[in-house]
């Protein structure tokens, strides 16, 4: 099933997606946890300022 979206998403038309991953600490620990997101390419920055 994985290889269905892969291949969905790059034809040839498409919407461009980028995998944006950002480390977000924590305010108990200290500890970084990474935090994965598929968006279109044209939001990657909005997505970063948030």
């Amino acid at each position: 099933m994985a290889k269905k979206v892969v291949a969905t998403l790059k034809k040839e038309g498409g919407v461009a997606y980028a995998k944006v991953i950002r480390a977000i600490k924590s305010d108990k620990t200290g500890a970084y946890t990474f935090k994965e997101e598929m968006v279109p390419a044209a939001m990657v920055q909005e997505t970063l300022n948030k």
